[in-house]
């Protein structure tokens, strides 16, 4: 078999792509420069006296822009589905298109369905009315189905992650597999790495590592900074004082330092990440059975059943989260048994947990300050006074009252902090520490391809380029959630 070209039959739309690309380029470049040149009536003047829209020369510079980028989407979209009809026969671009099929049609679902019924969804069905968040949330959303179904399900793989293959070597995208059997695919689409091991389905797997360790670990850690947060600002005194000084005092760590220190072997054999898990990971319990109480204090037949039944469940997790093979800790010294291992329902390895732990206590004393600031503003206002008044307790106040009404900064900091969290991750993999040495996750495969960069780059840009897409659609997530948050 011939090795594939990145377009296959469809070469004769690269060359209007690149006009295209090269085009819309230039009239960016052109675009800034011009905004930088003062003309009197550059902006077109509204009935009501207000300014409307470019004019003139700067007018049309933006409009062919904008044109420019609905061409170059267009032609990517003629990629994409051309692709998925046509396979190989469209070259790598197409390969990977067909094996991503499943990830499209779950996009196209979730958007369909979203924008239906957007009116009805606050303010995420708002995000659909910004075109940012609405890229944002596709990039994003890409990469957790492509976690979901090729790091759980198997459905975009090609291979396995960790076979090796005779001649495959450090070979270029699109090489033929030698000696490819009925039934096994036929090419490594991404080529082979320095262990002849195919990038694409390492690439696949390794986004599992990331959409299941940053939202989760960044959850948590928002668990922490809320439970402590709200009662230092709505309190404020000692209570504030002391808290406010504890997390300065992590905060004064440089934060790449604590992380190494907390991931390093001799840290982990001691057994001090899985004290810290089983501390930091009750607060969810906290939370909740506080949220619950407050919300239902009123209704004992109600809230007495609902919190057996949270609660339970949510210790039942908790023990799961911090067990590992019948232990809590199990080093030389100490043995502290945990559930066994048929209740044992959430398997958290060993390099998970340290990783999981290192996240939430490095990201909980930051969210903290930003829930005490919010705290400290939100408890002046009227509405908080009129639930005093009606004589709510402290916590309602604080969950029911001040924490609906923090919630446009937390979720766009929420999702800033899930791409700072990403790229933490991927600079613990690139140094080796964290996960296991043969892991996919990104970090640790740019880590492996940056060896022979200057050889063969493919092995390293593909997980860096993916990285990159996920923070980039992170932040852009993060400024749609923003914009729409200011309007409500």
């Amino acid at each position: 078999m011939e090795p594939l070209t990145w377009t296959g039959s469809l070469v004769g739309l690269n060359f209007f792509f690149q006009v295209a690309v090269a085009v819309l380029l230039m009239a960016i470049v052109l675009q800034i420069v011009v905004s930088f040149i003062p003309s009197a009536g550059s902006r077109a003047m509204g009935a009501d006296g207000t300014l409307a829209a470019n004019a003139g020369f700067a007018g049309l510079i933006s409009q062919v822009s904008l044109w420019l980028f609905y061409a170059v989407i267009a032609l990517i979209l003629l990629y994409l589905i051309a692709g998925v009809f046509m396979g190989t026969g469209a070259g790598i671009i197409g390969g990977m298109t067909r094996q991503f099929l499943p990830v499209w049609i779950a996009l196209i679902v979730t958007f369909a369905l979203s924008i239906t019924y957007k009116r009805k969804l606050g303010l995420y069905g708002k995000l659909f009315d910004s075109t940012v968040g609405m890229i944002g949330f596709a990039l994003v959303m890409f990469w957790v189905f492509t976690g979901i179904m090729g790091g759980v399900f198997d459905m975009i793989v090609t291979h396995d992650s960790l076979s090796q293959a005779s001649g495959m070597k450090n070979k270029l995208p699109g090489t033929p597999l030698r000696g490819a059997e009925d039934g096994e695919y036929a090419w490594y689409l991404l080529g082979g790495d320095n262990l002849a091991r195919d990038v694409f389905s390492r690439l696949v797997k390794g986004s599992w590592i990331v959409v299941l360790i940053a939202p989760l670990a960044t959850l948590f850690a928002f668990m922490v900074g809320i439970t402590l947060g709200l009662p230092a600002g709505y309190y404020a005194g000692r209570l504030d004082t002391i808290l406010s000084f504890v997390a300065n005092l992590i905060l004064a760590f440089p934060v790449i330092l604590l992380f190494f220190l907390l991931v390093t072997p001799e840290i982990v054999l001691t057994g001090i990440p899985n004290y810290m898990a089983a501390v930091l990971f009750i607060f969810p319990l906290i939370f909740f059975g506080v949220l619950l109480n407050s919300r239902y204090y009123t209704q004992p037949s109600v809230r007495t059943p609902l919190l057996i039944v949270v609660l339970g469940g949510l210790a039942w997790a908790y023990l799961a989260l911090i067990s590992s093979d019948g232990t809590i800790v199990e080093n030389p010294t100490t043995t502290i048994p945990g559930l066994p291992a048929v209740l044992d329902w959430i398997p958290m390895p060993a390099e998970y947990l340290v990783v999981f732990v290192s996240v939430v206590f490095v990201n909980s004393p930051t969210v903290f300050r930003i829930v005490r600031g919010l705290a400290l503003d939100i408890k002046t206002r009227d509405y908080v006074a009129a639930a005093q008044t009606r004589g709510e307790g402290p916590w309602y106040i604080m969950l029911w009252e001040i924490l609906p009404n923090a919630r446009g900064p937390l979720i766009v900091d929420f999702c800033l902090r899930i791409g700072y969290t990403t790229i933490l991750l991927g600079t613990l993999g690139f140094f080796g520490l964290g996960l296991e040495s043969e892991s996919p996750d990104w970090g640790t495969t740019i880590n492996a391809g940056r060896r022979l960069l200057s050889l063969y780059p493919h092995a390293a840009l593909a997980p860096a380029i993916s990285l990159l897409s996920l923070v980039l659609g992170l932040n852009l997530l993060a400024d749609g959630l923003r914009e729409e948050s200011l309007r409500d």
